[in-house]
């Protein structure tokens, strides 16, 4: 049933991509291939940067090194709030995946959109997928500098609240060592490149396969 449903969604997307439908991957995992699904926006999505060199494909290629057998599905929407993320849990769920890495909410910080709110949204997705009983692992964000001390601080508390309410595993800040580092990111500063994924996907590597393996 999980392959029939993940196959639907790929039709729905190849006939009409919108943020009501997730991005996913073109092929569908075997029988006995457990699913991760990467949620996001751009930062997820890989925007600029080809399908294989976004840290969705570079992580499921890290795992089958590392002898983990699992299917990872790219789920990024460029331009995404967590407001959006939460908008098409549905078509998630549809996925039947067995882990959701839920990397979502730069947006809202760009926006200088209310943490509050943000908070809501993503305690609503991480307590609607353990109710489904799917794994959850929670990618950190940071507000711009420019939006103020207070904003900054109260942003990013966001994610070390949410993470223990819901005892999950948390990554502290997703573009560890990859933010504001010129080299890393593609001309607009703000998206990792192919080699600033790599840097990505090596810091979350063994959290990930520790959260995997449990």
């Amino acid at each position: 049933m999980k392959h029939f449903y993940l196959l639907v969604a790929l039709l729905a997307f190849i006939g009409c991509r919108s943020t009501s439908a997730p991005p996913i991957a073109s092929s569908t995992p075997s029988a006995d291939q457990p699913l991760l699904v990467a949620v996001g926006d751009s930062l997820t999505e890989g925007l600029g940067v080809d399908p294989e060199s976004a840290y969705p494909a570079q992580l499921e290629s890290r795992l089958r090194e590392a002898g983990l057998n699992w299917k990872v599905i790219n789920s990024g929407v460029s331009g995404e709030t967590s407001s959006g993320a939460l908008s098409r849990l549905e078509w998630i769920l549809k996925l039947e995946p067995d882990a959701v890495l839920l990397v979502t909410g730069a947006n809202d910080g760009l926006r200088g959109l209310d943490p509050d709110l943000t908070r809501q949204n993503l305690d609503t997705l991480v307590a609607r997928l353990r109710e489904q009983k799917i794994k959850v692992m929670l990618g950190g964000m940071k507000a711009p500098p420019n939006l103020g001390a207070d904003y900054t601080e109260k942003f990013e508390s966001v994610y070390p609240a949410v993470a223990e309410k819901h005892q999950v595993p948390l990554i502290p800040f997703f573009l560890e060592g990859v933010a504001r580092v010129p080299e890393l990111n593609n001309e607009d500063g703000k998206h990792p490149n192919s080699e600033g994924y790599a840097v990505i996907v090596e810091s979350i590597l063994d959290p990930v396969k520790s959260w995997l393996s449990q």
